[in-house]
């Protein structure tokens, strides 16, 4: 059969519904598309399909242009109502989406033949791993975006092969030591591998079932760049197939990627921007602690006293609850929007990656999330590091002692304690107030910025990595229609 008479490469990626996890496969989705003849469905669960239609008239099942190739959407059913709150209790869910959501996705990939576009390869990422066992039974050829750090997924394929001694109920504060890395302390590995964090088990498992099914991936593509990680990259490519492709968020210099094709669940309020504008060079602090993190209120008392005992500008999102958390919203002290008004603004959401380039904006005070943290990065902003779970605390540990970019505000929930305002005080004062320090921090994150920016542009590691991984989906997409003909 001649290439002319083949159908496009069709990449199917396959998302788990949290927004820390859309934001980076779309954009791959988006990386991909623009290069020539693409075409890109994003597909995750039905309930979370509704809402991302509601907020973005481009979410459709229609191919939308996205440089030379383009986009669609379609999503499965998780066999849940829409009003169900069980889906915030992993235990049950996680279960409940992998029955569910293998008969429904294995009928939407049939779907795509029938319709003419059948699926060249698929793309899954983290809590989902069972999709590569989909892409085996039909025969189509699978790929890992992996959202974390390269030394998260060291760690994680140490802990499954067990290599090396990890923390255990016996001995819960040993230190992890890993090829290529420095000493992490118990408190600074993931919390889904620490036996004391009983809650994170089932995210845990469902992150080490990818590992399990490593196998089934011809390629497992991180949202990093070698010049960050380089020995940790080095070192992890002798074990499996892994290219970093990060920062996916930023987009080639020159690239033909522009779309207004986004999947925020939250509206980030429109002003931020302008409020920056009318800021005065690296004077404000910007303050968000993800999708996922919800603050005690006691914490959040502490962190507006920190802003009102300073002078320092700020921008700070307070993020409403989800609304079937049944957490309250946050208050804050009734003096505060008085004092702070003119140097001070509070949003629900905000445009992020807009906000930390914008160059009034000197420091982030973060949760450490790797998205955060890469954008941070790649934007050239020293942060003050307030990690809670998860992957955070050892982002933490990295952002502060290994990139040189951050100080050390908390090492995260296991010490469980509110951090005083005097600490929040401290530290951002220490990042804000153009000490030698200071300066440092900031020439570090100059310095990752440039490199980050080398990496993704025409030539870069990371562009040279993502051209390779689509020269091998064309050579595994010939194979595959040769042998159906």
């Amino acid at each position: 059969m001649d290439r002319k008479d083949q159908a496009p490469i069709h990449i199917l990626l396959v998302c788990f519904p949290a927004q820390g996890l859309i934001n980076p496969m779309l954009r791959l989705g988006k990386r991909l598309a623009a290069n020539e003849g693409l075409l890109i469905t994003f597909t995750t669960i039905e309930n979370l399909g509704k809402e991302m239609r509601r907020s973005n008239h481009d979410i459709t099942d229609q191919p939308t242009p996205v440089g030379h190739g383009f986009m669609r959407f379609e999503f499965f059913d998780d066999g849940l109502p829409a009003d169900d709150l069980r889906r915030t209790q992993y235990d049950f869910y996680m279960t409940q989406l992998e029955l569910a959501g293998k008969e429904s996705l294995h009928k939407l990939i049939k779907k795509q033949s029938i319709d003419g576009r059948p699926v060249s390869c698929i793309i899954n990422n983290p809590f989902l791993p069972w999709a590569c066992d989909i892409g085996e039974d039909l025969g189509i050829p699978c790929s890992t975006l992996w959202v974390q750090s390269c030394a998260l997924f060291a760690t994680y394929y140490h802990y499954f092969h067990k290599t090396v001694p990890f923390p255990t109920e016996a001995e819960p504060e040993i230190d992890v030591l890993l090829p290529s890395m420095p000493a992490l302390k118990h408190d600074e590995i993931a919390s889904f591998l620490h036996p004391t964090r009983g809650s994170y088990k089932v995210i845990g498992q469902a992150i080490l079932g990818q590992f399990k099914n490593l196998s089934k991936s011809f390629c497992v593509l991180a949202d990093t760049f070698e010049e960050l990680e380089h020995e940790i990259i080095q070192e992890m490519s002798m074990l499996c197939p892994i290219k970093a492709i990060g920062p996916l968020f930023k987009d080639p210099k020159g690239a033909t990627i522009k779309s207004t094709i986004r999947a925020d669940v939250m509206k980030a309020d429109d002003d931020c921007m302008e409020w920056l504008d009318s800021k005065p060079l690296a004077s404000v602090v910007y303050i968000s602690f993800g999708t996922v993190i919800y603050l005690k209120q006691e914490q959040v008392d502490e962190i507006a006293h920190a802003l009102l005992s300073s002078t320092i500008s700020f921008l700070w999102v307070v993020k409403p609850p989800s609304k079937d958390s049944g957490l309250k919203v946050h208050d804050l002290p009734d003096r505060f929007v008085k004092e702070t008004r003119g140097r001070g603004k509070v949003v629900k959401w905000s445009p992020q990656e807009k906000v930390l380039a914008h160059p009034s904006v000197m420091c982030f005070l973060t949760h450490c999330g790797w998205n955060s943290s890469m954008e941070a990065l790649t934007s050239g902003v020293p942060v003050v590091t307030f990690p809670q779970w998860g992957d955070q605390v050892t982002n933490a540990k990295f952002l502060v002692d290994v990139f040189g970019v951050g100080v050390r505000l908390c090492r995260g929930e296991m010490e469980d304690r509110v951090i005083s305002w005097e600490e929040v005080k401290k530290s951002l004062m220490e990042v804000m107030n153009g000490t030698e320090k200071a300066a440092e921090l900031k020439r570090n994150a100059l310095k990752w910025k440039m490199a980050a920016e080398a990496a993704a542009n025409e030539g870069g590691s990371s562009n040279r990595n993502i051209s390779e991984f689509l020269d091998e989906i064309r050579k595994k997409s010939l194979c595959v229609s040769s042998t159906s003909f």
